[in-house]
């Protein structure tokens, strides 16, 4: 195979998540709460070769657009993802994930004692920091680990 060759055919209708960091694909279909069953034509590069990254996964997923709410998501586990809205095989809209200042209800917290993991009806709120995301009831930082979190 050429460097040139596409190893994934291009989809007609949908979204392409590119620069998502190795080994983070699996993650990204997580957040997205794809498992097969729903019917979308999925593509899943893993590892391939990048220029900016070294490696990359690429997610490809067929007729269907993302929120707002799940780019927030997706930009805590893959900052320098970009997403592409392709229509009739074209792209249409070209844009790089931007970290949101917190997320709310979509990360447990890793503290037993927090007060979200109490029967509670309190949904998780975190702030987005430099180095990860902290818990606005206990203040505990998550860094590396936060896709192990994500409760979508």
């Amino acid at each position: 195979m050429s460097e040139h060759e596409l190893r994934v055919s291009k989809i007609r209708d949908g979204t392409v998540i590119d620069h998502v960091e190795g080994g983070q694909a699996l993650n990204v279909l997580a957040i997205l709460g794809i498992d097969g069953s729903e019917g979308f034509g999925v593509s899943v590069g893993m590892n391939v070769p990048s220029d900016r990254l070294g490696r990359k996964d690429i997610v490809k997923v067929e007729e269907r657009e993302l929120s707002q709410s799940e780019v927030d998501v997706l930009s805590l586990i893959a900052p320098e993802a970009t997403i592409n809205i392709v229509r009739d095989f074209e792209v249409v809209e070209k844009n790089r994930v931007t970290r949101p200042d917190s997320v709310t209800g979509v990360l447990s917290c890793p503290n037993r004692n927090c007060i979200t993991n109490a029967d509670e009806p309190v949904d998780t709120r975190f702030d987005v920091v430099a180095d990860g995301v902290r818990c606005d009831y206990c203040s505990t930082i998550l860094r590396a680990d936060i896709a192990d979190h994500i409760d979508v």
